[in-house]
């Protein structure tokens, strides 16, 4: 299956690549535009479930990583009232 990093940009200002194992997120997420931490944090689990479960068809077997990508995901935003979230970007891995 093709997987995608997607570069994050936290409230805080930090910033890292986050890995998703399909290519859901470019359709969930626009880059450049910023997303309130709930609703970045709604559509992550809206991507990682739905990339689980084109994984699940392929395989037999929901992702794994799908799962600790979002554990990741909402354990950074647990830190924030509120501020915004930005995908600077995607790459393709």
């Amino acid at each position: 299956m093709p997987e995608v990093e997607f570069d994050v940009h936290w409230p805080d200002g930090g910033s890292g690549w986050v890995y998703s194992p399909s290519l859901v997120v470019e359709d969930v997420f626009s880059v450049g535009r910023p997303y309130p931490v709930a609703e970045f944090v709604a559509l992550s689990r809206q991507a990682m479930a739905t990339a689980s479960d084109r994984v699940q068809a392929r395989w037999g077997f929901p992702c794994s990583r799908a799962a600790a990508t979002l554990a990741g995901i909402e354990a950074r935003a647990a830190g924030f009232t509120d501020g915004e979230v930005t995908v600077a970007g995607f790459r393709r891995c």
